[in-house]
């Protein structure tokens, strides 16, 4: 039978031609070279500092709001801390390979370490995770149940967060 699938390439700008007809007339574009990209410039946020305090463990549910989607065969999983003095506890227990070891029944390749990227949102108190190979293809490519990771971020905040008791009785 067909596979219906997505095929993705990339052709580089410089071999497509812009060729625009309007109102009858046609017209050939040229499109402007470019800007070099320079990832150094790019200035990287500080992250949290370590709790010393963390002593009572709760479900991460309790201390954020999180979503998830795909990005093409990698799932995205957004956490968004609820207040925060919250977020040093979360970055603290959400680490690239506690979120690996997560979803590591999902994964297609032995774990590695380097599967899961994380970033700090500055500004809205959030953490962004990138998880690569975990979608079984994604989209159309794949026949998992979730093949767009919609519900990763409900696995995801099931994990524990160790708080200080301060906070564990503030959530209770």
């Amino acid at each position: 039978s067909p596979v219906v699938r997505l095929f993705s390439y990339l052709t580089p700008k410089s071999e497509v031609e812009i060729h625009v007809e309007c109102e009858g007339q046609s017209q050939t574009l040229t499109d402007p070279p470019g800007m070099e990209f320079d990832a150094a410039s790019i200035v990287r946020p500080v992250a949290p500092a370590p709790t010393s305090d963390a002593s009572v463990a709760v479900p991460l549910i309790k201390l954020a709001w999180a979503r998830s989607g795909d990005k093409g065969d990698k799932a995205n999983v957004g956490v968004i801390a609820r207040k925060p003095h919250y977020l040093p506890y979360i970055w603290a227990a959400l680490t690239p390979e506690i979120v690996e070891d997560r979803f590591a029944h999902f994964l297609e390749r032995p774990k590695s370490g380097d599967i899961v990227q994380r970033f700090l949102l500055p500004g809205v108190c959030a953490i962004n995770f990138l998880i690569d190979n975990v979608l079984g293809g994604g989209g159309a490519a794949s026949i998992r149940n979730d093949p767009q990771g919609k519900g990763y971020a409900q696995i995801l905040l099931a994990c524990p967060v160790l708080v200080s008791p301060e906070i564990a009785r503030e959530i209770a």
